[in-house]
């Protein structure tokens, strides 16, 4: 969809609004502009961004979608009654009626990583994260014992940003290990996994997205041509079954969905909170 702009308007960081935001936008067919307005916090800064949104509104002859998490009360009657955009509050739509059925009122935060620096999760997901950089593509096979999960797979299959997505938002321990033409001509799994294979989960990848994906790094190498790919796919699939590994292929899922799967798999507990 041309000439139509979504602001993201926020008192926090922003994002959840975005995220909550496309999650909405992603049911229909559009590619509009996005702008994300965080720290929205002050009335100076609320007219600030009325501005803007009204400029966007006479340019493109269309009302901007404004998406917005504001606590307070002033900036939130600012944004709502001078902007020329469809204002979508994603607090007060749901606030409201929680209030009402918890029988309380929100602490109305502004914000909702305070104090998060102190929590027992905060020190695990960084603990997680410092974890999974050790531990990417394979650079070491120290305390793979503590893990909780390797991911394995051929060179450009998801295995990184699944581990550090893992990592960053449960706090899970997560290595990958790269499955490479040598652990094929083996013919079993590699020596340092298989104390842990438990452990391991496959992510596989469609042979001529590989291609694709690997050209873009290393174009007309024997590493990204589409022969290669195939057999190194069809050589990585060959091993996880029989190791018994439980394996999905990344080709047309979101690290999200990949995340979840494995979470589903490994840590169910994970999933409830």
């Amino acid at each position: 969809m041309p000439n139509r702009t979504v602001f993201f308007v926020s008192d926090g960081t922003g994002i959840t609004a975005e995220t909550f935001g496309n999650s909405i936008l992603n049911q229909f067919s559009i590619r509009p502009h996005h702008v994300r307005r965080p720290f929205v916090d002050t009335v100076d800064k609320a007219h600030q961004v009325v501005r803007e949104i009204n400029h966007s509104a006479d340019l493109e002859g269309r009302r901007p979608v404004v998406f917005v998490t504001l606590i307070d009360p002033e900036v939130q009657s600012i944004v709502k009654e001078h902007c020329k955009g469809l204002v979508l509050d994603l607090f007060n739509t749901f606030i409201e009626p929680l209030e009402a059925e918890f029988g309380m009122t929100s602490n109305h935060r502004v914000g909702r990583f305070n104090d998060v620096s102190k929590s027992q999760e905060y020190t695990n997901r960084i603990e997680a994260i410092n974890f999974s950089l050790a531990h990417d593509d394979g650079q070491s096979s120290k305390n793979l014992a503590t893990a909780d999960v390797i991911l394995v797979g051929v060179s450009r299959s998801g295995k990184t940003p699944t581990s550090l997505y893992l990592a960053m938002q449960h706090g899970i321990k997560a290595a990958n290990y790269p499955l490479i033409p040598e652990d094929f001509d083996r013919g079993h799994i590699p020596p340092c996994l298989a104390p842990h294979k438990i452990k391991c989960f496959g992510l596989t990848i469609d042979p001529v997205r590989l291609n694709q994906i690997r050209t873009e790094r290393r174009p007309d190498s024997k590493y990204a041509s589409l022969e290669n790919c195939r057999y190194e796919v069809r050589e990585a699939e060959t091993m996880m079954r029989r190791e018994g590994i439980a394996w999905l292929s990344s080709t047309h899922k979101s690290i999200e969905e990949i995340a979840t799967t494995i979470l589903s798999d490994i840590r169910p507990d994970r999933l409830m909170y």
